[in-house]
Parts: C-alpha cells; sequence; structure tokens
C-alpha cells in the first residue's frame, strides 16, 4: 500500500509491504514493525529502533508525537478519486479494498454476496481515535468482507468487490 503524507509541510512518499514487514519512505527501505498499545499510541519498530508514538486528530490532520518531537500529518491515498471528480468514473475489475492503517472495524454497513454500488459505504474502522467509512471503488458484487470487531493491520484486506 502506497501513501503519500505531507509531514510538518514536507511531502514524503510512503509504501507498506506488510507481508515483507517493510516499509520504503522516500526510496529508502526498512524494516518495520507497528502495534498499538493503547488507543491512540502504538510502539514501532524501525530498522531495528523503537518509537513511542501517540497520534491525535487535529485540524484536518493528525498531531504525532514521538519523544519530545512533535509532528503535523497529512495523509493522501493516491488510489483515492480527489473530491470534485466526475461520479460516473470507477475502477474496473477485481478490486481488494485494504486498511489504510492499523484499527479495528466498528460498523459493518454491507454483506458479503450483496450487490454494491461506487461510493457505497462498506464498513467503517476506528483508528487514531477517527472513524473513517470505508467506501466501495466500483459497483459490482461484494465478495469477501471483514467482520465487525476485528482488528486489522495496515494493508490487510477488508473487502473485496468483484
Amino acid at each position: 500500500m502506497k501513501l503519500d503524507l505531507r509531514i510538518n509541510g514536507a511531502k514524503r512518499s510512503v509504501e507498506f509491504d506488510t507481508a515483507r514487514r517493510e516499509v520504503t519512505i522516500d526510496g529508502r527501505k526498512m524494516v518495520a514493525d507497528a502495534a498499538e498499545i493503547s488507543s491512540g499510541a502504538y510502539s514501532i519498530l524501525l530498522d531495528g529502533q523503537s518509537f513511542e508514538v501517540s497520534v491525535e486528530a487535529s485540524g484536518g490532520g493528525l498531531l504525532v508525537r514521538a519523544g519530545d518531537r512533535e509532528f503535523q500529518m497529512q495523509i493522501f491515498d493516491p488510489r483515492s478519486w480527489r473530491r470534485g471528480r466526475s461520479g460516473s468514473i470507477e475502477l474496473e475489475g477485481r478490486q481488494e479494498i485494504v486498511a489504510p492503517m492499523p484499527g479495528k472495524i466498528v460498523r459493518v454497513l454491507a454483506t458479503p454476496g450483496e450487490k454494491v454500488e461506487a461510493g457505497q459505504g462498506l464498513l467503517v474502522i476506528e483508528a487514531m481515535k477517527m472513524q473513517n467509512e470505508i467506501r466501495s471503488p466500483k459497483s459490482g458484487t461484494l465478495e469477501r468482507l471483514a467482520r465487525e470487531g476485528n482488528t486489522v493491520r495496515a494493508g490487510e484486506i477488508l473487502a473485496v468487490v468483484t
């Protein structure tokens, strides 16, 4: 999964490979792992270094604290359509919808086998004290859907629409 971040105004490109437990930040590969230790608090292992990080919503983005440092962060998913584009454009083929970050599924809005429309809400995931509705990227049949109450990791498949 690839994300574009803006950290204290500087643009960064981050790509997660959860199967290999690797993260690539601005082209530099590192071994990485993360675990939520309490609501909004994470233990992160990055190339053998351990960090305790807290994250909270702040002014349309996130406030991230690591040690005595604070960062303002905004997350942009390059796969998502920007607002203002035509609502008639949708993705084609089999689509796997993945968790944008670690969290917990707090509400399921559809059922496997159901016909869904592009933009229809499938489930709600809570991450860093924020709830995010995950929507279908295309019209089709909901083949697979994660269960309410499940804890998920970043990049984990939440749903499949065919």
